[in-house]
This record gives C-alpha cells, structure tokens and sequence, in this order.
C-alpha cells in the first residue's frame, strides 16, 4: 500500500470535536470559550525510548500515553492529536495492532487524532496532542514554594527494573514481579483525571519520566527553591521489595519511565489530598517538602544523605 493507502486504512476516522480533521493540509481545531489550549510534543526513537522487539499494540499506547501524561501534568483534558510516523516499511499486521492500541486509549481519553505524516526510515513515533484548560488555572512548575509539600501519584521504579532487565541485566524477580514491571513499562496510565483535580489544589506538578530526583529539580529551578525527599516515604513497588536497598533507591529515584505525577502543594491542603486519593482510588504519598535554597536532596529515615549513581535520564549524557 502507498502512503494515502496506509493513513485511510488505519488511522482515517470521522471528525468528532474537530472542525476539520485527517485529510486536508491542515486541521481546524476551536476551543472553547474560557480555555486555553495546552500542546505537546513527544518524540520516541526505536533503541533510544522502546526496544526492537516490543509488542506493537503496546507501543501504540505507550506512544499516545506519554504524551498524554504531559496534558495530566498541566491538568488539561484531552482534545486532539497528532501522529507522524517513520516507518521501515509498511507492515499491515504491525500497523493494525499499533493503530489498535493507539485507537483503544485514544477513545478511553477522550482525544482525536487530526492529521499527521508517514514517511520511510528508522522506526520513529512522533505525536502532538493539544487539550484545554480554564484560563488561569493551568498547573505550572513555577509555583512552589517553601513549606509545601512534596507528593507522587501511585508506585515508582517497576519501569526502570524492566527495562534493566531488557538490556540483560540480571535481577532476582519471579515470574509475578516480572509481569508487573513490564506492564508498567509497556501500558503506563496517564494520570489524566488526577490533574484535573489538582486544579486550585496543587501550587506545581510535572510528570515523572525521567527519574523523580531529576524531575522535581525542573519544579526547583522553575521555582527558585530546594526540594528535600524522605526515601522511607518513597512509594516503590512491592515487587522490587526483595532487590537490595541501593538498587531499589536508583530505581525509584532516578529510574523514569513511570508517568506518574509529582506535584507540591502546601501543608494545610494535605488533608484534601488524602481525600483525593480516596475518591480516585490512586494512592497519593507525601515524599517530602520544598525549601529554601536549591537542588533536590534526599534523606533515609534516619535523616542521613542518600547517594545516587545519577539523578535522572539524560538523552545526551556521555
């Protein structure tokens, strides 16, 4: 099939929210009265985000997914989206399954894809997703201040496990432990309904991708302020429970690839917070407290430094 052959048969769908959507030179997108459109772009490159070998529908979601964690994290609900795609070739059973795991959370949040690209090459997946938010009311990293509080959405450091082990790295997990980690790696869930009810609750948020200690340093610096983390109070997963102590801090640290949200907000509110979490059913954990000075330190139980080979996942560290 050619490239116009290729869009109609998996990714052309009727117009929804949309004024104009796949098959003109542009789309035509109108937001609603009192909102602001929230846009980003998120790029993943075969070798570099995801590896060779991965499920495509999985890939699917997980392209649609990460992108839609940074609507979560400025508390935006979803709208419209983009896709370009590199392709090596045009693999009919590959793009069924990866258009049946893009399509499956595209429905499931609500958001609609407008137009886009393909062309041929290295196996490359590029989105742009644009949602809406009250005017005023965007969550920011610039908002922290001392005294706040330091929370995180769900569990940390599963992903980074799965991955290590992807790369031949040998950890001790059962079978069990092994499935969890890669489903949290494969089929991240952005935390799309949480940011919308951080609106006027959370004074900073962003989403953890690459490691909660470099994350939360963007808050900092955005902020003009320090971060210090409790490491008892980390919410890491069970299933790394029996791996020893330094590996479970660098995974839960510094791992990335969660998708959850970090946000901070004051003392006071942190009874709502619980409250929250309550009604999402998502286990909401206060890890530590803005402060000031800058940079993020973290302390174990016994308020003695915690060290950690990195702070996060850079693209371009040597």
């Amino acid at each position: 099939m050619n490239e116009f052959e290729l869009i109609a048969r998996y990714f052309q769908r009727p117009a929804k929210r949309a004024l104009l959507g796949v098959g003109d030179d542009c789309a035509l997108l109108a937001p609603r009265p009192g909102m602001a459109l929230a846009v980003s772009v998120d790029m993943l490159v075969e070798g570099r985000h995801f590896f060779a070998d991965v499920d495509p529908e999985a890939l699917g979601h997980k392209a649609l997914a990460v992108n839609l964690s940074d609507l979560a994290a400025m508390g935006a609900q979803p709208a419209w989206c983009t896709l370009a795609l590199a392709l090596p070739r045009a693999d009919a059973d590959w793009l069924a399954a990866f258009a049946r795991g893009f399509y499956a959370l595209a429905e499931a949040s609500g958001i609609e894809l407008v137009g886009g690209d393909t062309t041929r090459g290295p196996l490359t997946i590029s989105i742009q997703v644009a949602g809406e938010v009250p005017l005023g009311q965007p969550l920011l990293r610039s908002g922290a201040q001392p005294g706040d509080e330091v929370w995180v959405s769900g569990e940390l450091g599963a992903a980074a496990a799965a991955v290590m082990v992807r790369q031949g790295q040998q950890l001790v997990l059962d079978a069990s432990a092994m499935a969890h980690c890669a489903e949290r790696l494969d089929r991240p869930t952005p935390r799309l309904e949480l940011g919308q009810r951080l609106r006027g609750l959370a004074t900073a948020a962003l989403d953890l991708s690459d490691g909660l200690v470099g994350d939360l340093a963007h808050i900092c610096e955005r902020s003009s302020c320090g971060a210090v983390l409790d490491w008892s109070r980390i919410p890491r997963s069970p299933m790394l429970a029996g791996l020893p102590e330094p590996l479970q801090q660098q995974l839960a640290l510094a791992g990335g690839d969660d998708y959850e949200l970090c946000f901070t907000a004051p003392a006071a509110r942190s009874a709502r917070i619980r409250e929250l979490a309550q009604a999402l059913g998502l286990p909401l954990s206060c890890v530590g407290r803005i402060e000031v000075g800058s940079g993020v330190r973290v302390e174990d139980g016994r308020a003695q430094a915690v060290t950690l080979a990195q702070h996060g996942y850079d693209h371009f560290a040597a």
